[in-house]
């Protein structure tokens, strides 16, 4: 395991190299200033997905859901108290499939909601289905190791 780990800014997608041993201590991003971790799931799109999660290092968790979908909506506030649990350690984000129809066709998302796991830019695990908090945190874990 490397001394540096790189993470994608939340706000600005500039890759930041952060040493492993300072993920809690709340670091910022070296070009625009933004904590890096910001305990809520990151909105992507199909410009930012790839700036984002090919920058990290890290685990990055993804919700494929879509507005008009009611489990996708009942879950919302699970996926973003279970960021709240998993960062530093775990990236949570969110793609709209409706807005980002690319990257869903790109990874075959047939149901929403489905979470994602990516790791290096390669799949690491997939889950369909609306879960609650708890059960998203014990999946996630489960997966990375």
């Amino acid at each position: 395991m490397t001394e540096f780990m790189q993470l994608a800014c939340p706000h600005c997608r500039t890759a930041n190299r952060v040493p492993r041993m300072r993920l809690n201590e709340h670091p910022n991003c070296g070009r625009c200033g933004g904590t890096l971790f910001t305990g809520a799931p990151i909105e992507l799109d199909d410009t930012s997905f790839a700036a984002f999660v090919g920058r990290s290092e890290q685990p990055v968790v993804v919700d494929f859901w879509a507005a008009w979908c009611a489990p996708c909506r009942a879950m919302a506030p699970a996926f973003a108290s279970a960021a709240a649990q998993l960062e530093p350690h775990v990236r949570l984000a969110k793609l709209d499939t409706e807005a980002a129809p690319r990257v869903a066709a790109q990874y075959g998302i047939r149901s929403i909601p489905t979470l994602v796991i990516l790791q290096g830019g390669r799949e690491i695990a997939r889950q369909s289905g609306a879960m609650d908090a708890a059960s998203i945190v014990r999946w996630v874990r489960a997966s990375t190791g």
